[in-house]
């Protein structure tokens, strides 16, 4: 359902082609368009196609970012399309979620546009190939990575919240030594139960096992892989207060602010608010920037992202004056293509 690999700057082209993908199923539209554009920027087309903004690169927690741009998980799962994304103007990219083993995720439909409000509800449920693939993947194109790549890791919905931290501990001491970051994805709306690990008691426990994995795997690789927590544009004042308290506790690197809201109210048609899953793009903006704002209150010093609605170059720039330190984009692909990138980066 997503993006477009032609010139940035050809609106009719992107128009044309936005045209025909809308008139596919949003899956089969981003599956399709994807595997064509690594094809092409698998090429020998890539060294006419690459774009490097230039800008001055950022440098936080020893990773050389860039740019402030960076694109969001969930656009390439499994590390299938890293030709692509790595040649169209990122500061950073992360691919996943990626979870211990192979899973279908929830059944389909399970992506829907709101084409008016420049939207998408997903109920995915982190379908995707497990961690080896994405690991042979990443291995594989380590000769060619020139942007910061990270790896976001979450549990199979098989795995009982109890045990959900055996899960992502198992996918952080796969692909440790390969990834810039780690991303611990706790605030997917479409895994059951997933989002009470933001509760104090649950996260405490959860982050206090990941931690020790975590220290245990920089000494072994001798190398600090930062992490990163990505968190819920949906969790009320007492748990933005006991996931900040955890955070400090447990010396989390970053924070990810947000993931997708079920807050239907948020759609202008009421015909999609009585459909699964998390919605993003437009109108996750608001809700998102009120998390950022607030987590930065209680977080002064962290590396903080903001993702969540960012469909131009003043909303990234309206996520930088809430506290941002970086800025994601996934959704506003699918509306604007890769001109996006370079509206923001330029």
């Amino acid at each position: 359902m997503i993006l477009i690999f032609i010139n940035q700057e050809s609106k009719i082209l992107f128009n044309i082609y936005k045209k025909i993908a809308f008139n596919l199923p949003p899956e089969v539209a981003h599956d399709y368009t994807l595997k064509i554009a690594e094809v092409i920027y698998k090429s020998f087309l890539v060294k006419f196609l690459k774009s490097t903004p230039n800008i001055e690169p950022i440098n936080k927690l020893n990773i050389r970012f860039q740019n402030k741009l960076g694109l969001a998980a969930g656009f390439d799962k499994n590390g299938d399309y890293l030709n692509f994304i790595n040649n169209i103007g990122f500061g950073f990219i992360e691919i996943g979620t990626v979870t211990p083993y192979p899973q279908l995720g929830n059944k389909k439909p399970r992506v829907f546009r709101i084409a008016e409000q420049d939207a998408v509800i997903n109920h995915l449920g982190f379908n995707n190939k497990g961690i080896i693939h994405l690991k042979k993947n990443l291995i594989n194109f380590m000769d060619k990575k020139t942007t910061p790549i990270g790896v976001n890791i979450g549990k199979n919905a098989t795995t009982s919240i109890e045990n959900a931290h055996e899960d992502y501990i198992y996918c952080m001491e796969k692909i440790y030594e390969y990834a810039d970051y780690l991303t611990i994805n706790i605030s997917s709306p479409n895994t059951k139960e997933l989002r009470k690990l933001h509760h104090e008691d649950r996260l405490s426990t959860f982050l206090g096992n990941i931690k020790k994995s975590h220290e245990s795997l920089e000494k072994k690789h001798k190398k600090l892989t930062p992490l990163f927590l990505k968190i819920s544009p949906d969790i009320d004042q007492d748990d933005i207060a006991s996931v900040s308290s955890m955070i400090k506790k447990f010396d989390i690197h970053g924070v990810i602010a947000t993931n997708t809201t079920i807050d239907k109210e948020v759609i202008q048609n009421e015909i999609y608010r009585d459909y699964e899953g998390g919605v993003s793009g437009k109108p996750l903006f608001v809700k998102s920037n009120s998390i950022v704002k607030q987590m930065r209150e209680n977080l002064p010093d962290i590396l903080m992202i903001g993702c969540g609605g960012v469909n131009s170059k003043k909303t990234a720039q309206e996520k930088v004056n809430q506290g941002c330190d970086l800025v994601q984009i996934y959704t506003g692909l699918i509306y604007k293509g890769t001109k996006l990138i370079n509206e923001i980066t330029s």
